[in-house]
């Protein structure tokens, strides 16, 4: 996917994550957010969010509002509370996220 087609399509997909759930941030982290991805690379999101039930089925709930053409998209959720003390952890989601990665959207 061509840089500028992949930036169009994670902000088109962030705007329908915040719409429809509110987060209080956004996270594009991997290759995307180091500026390294290929034609072949997926869109890494972190959603830091509250939520209730399984983070299992809420991952769920926001592929569901990706488009199909979009690509390889993986996003990963987390709450408010794991996000601020996993972040600093090495070998977790959140890390990579913290450390590399760019706020597409945020609260404060």
């Amino acid at each position: 996917m061509a840089k500028r087609s992949a930036n169009a399509v994670i902000q088109k997909i962030v705007r329908r994550i915040v719409d429809e759930f509110h987060p209080e941030q956004v996270i594009l982290f991997g290759s995307h957010a180091r500026g390294e991805a290929g034609p072949d690379s997926d869109i890494d999101l972190l959603v830091v969010m509250s939520f209730k039930g399984s983070k299992r089925e809420k991952q769920v709930a926001l592929r569901g509002i990706i488009p199909d053409n979009s690509g390889p998209v993986d996003v990963i959720v987390t709450s408010p509370e794991d996000y601020r003390w996993r972040k600093d952890v090495v070998g977790t989601i959140e890390w990579p996220a913290s450390h590399e990665g760019k706020v597409l959207y945020g609260r404060v």
